[in-house]
């Protein structure tokens, strides 16, 4: 069975890092989302939607704009009082910059940032736990079908909290990748990966470099999931304090890119069809064997 991608459906977008996801792929994104949101719910998390766009402002405070210049996009409101003399082009397909207010607004690559922006100045209990799935926005120097995308999705189950409940969030989730793609026979392998969070030349990139704060995990060259930890960096900048201490938290996330993961799957299985069933037969065992699992350790007495 031919799998039926973006560009087979027809997706002017594409080219632009926009593909449109046809009724097929639309589903399977669906059911991989509520099966990552189930993971993070089952293990205590509340689900919360975000903003698509944050204050360009915070996001500079969090050192997003030294550490990913490459990769940001910004949104400003058409300036109305030039509007009569800064038209849209429609040779390059651009309004000018003198057309614009100032970019005050940012499309933020991962949905984590909103989460500790909301949780700015807030006392959290120490094993605080959050999901969301955002539209997350990345420039790339070129764009490829479910592959590399400049708008796409990612669900993140965050840690906010003590250092050890950041630290076994990871070791729980890593646990449960490796779980879900045996059971989807989908081979993936963990790589440390640069996450550069931190100033690049300060003692915290030397600490990031001897201990490495992020993993992916790839199929073929493909990174579909991530593991981070972000030690008490953002609970520094956003002032999230601890109920128990009232020091900093220290946070960490887990990742799932929804699109890469189609990507993956049908390329793995052959087709939508294939890909889906390979989740719900997935899913089904994991739920068997949490079972097991309950059995074996008996009532709680």
């Amino acid at each position: 069975m031919t799998v039926t991608t973006p560009a087979s459906v027809g997706a002017p977008g594409e080219a632009r890092g926009l593909p449109s996801l046809g009724p097929e792929a639309t589903a399977l994104l669906r059911l991989l989302d509520d099966t990552f949101e189930s993971w993070g719910v089952t293990a205590g998390a509340r689900p919360m939607t975000m903003p698509p766009l944050l204050p360009a402002a915070d996001l500079a405070r969090l050192d997003y704009y030294e550490n990913f210049p490459h990769q940001a996009v910004v949104a400003a409101p058409l300036d109305l009082e030039r509007r009569e003399t800064s038209t849209f082009c429609s040779d390059t397909g651009c309004f000018p910059c003198d057309a614009l207010e100032p970019a005050a607004l940012g499309l933020p690559s991962a949905s984590c940032y909103a989460v500790y922006l909301d949780h700015q100045g807030r006392q959290v209990a120490d094993d605080t736990l959050v999901t969301v799935c955002s539209w997350c926005f990345r420039k790339e120097t070129h764009y490829e079908g479910m592959r590399r995308q400049l708008g796409f999705r990612m669900r993140e189950i965050v840690a906010i909290g003590g250092r050890e409940h950041a630290e076994t969030h990871l070791a729980d989730f890593t646990a449960r990748i490796h779980s879900f793609a045996a059971a989807l026979d989908l081979p993936l392998r963990r790589e440390a990966a640069c996450d550069p969070f931190f100033d690049k030349g300060g003692s915290k990139a030397v600490l990031q470099r001897l201990t490495p704060v992020k993993h992916e995990f790839l199929y073929e060259d493909l990174a579909i999931a991530s593991v981070n930890t972000h030690r008490n960096f953002f609970g520094e900048r956003c002032a999230i304090t601890l109920a128990s201490t009232g020091g900093p938290a220290f946070t960490s996330c887990v990742a799932f890119g929804l699109e890469r993961w189609l990507s993956a799957l049908t390329r793995r299985h052959g087709s939508w069809e294939a890909a889906t069933r390979a989740v719900l037969d997935a899913n089904a065992r994991m739920r068997a064997d949490a079972s097991d699992v309950s059995v074996a350790a008996g009532p709680v007495i």
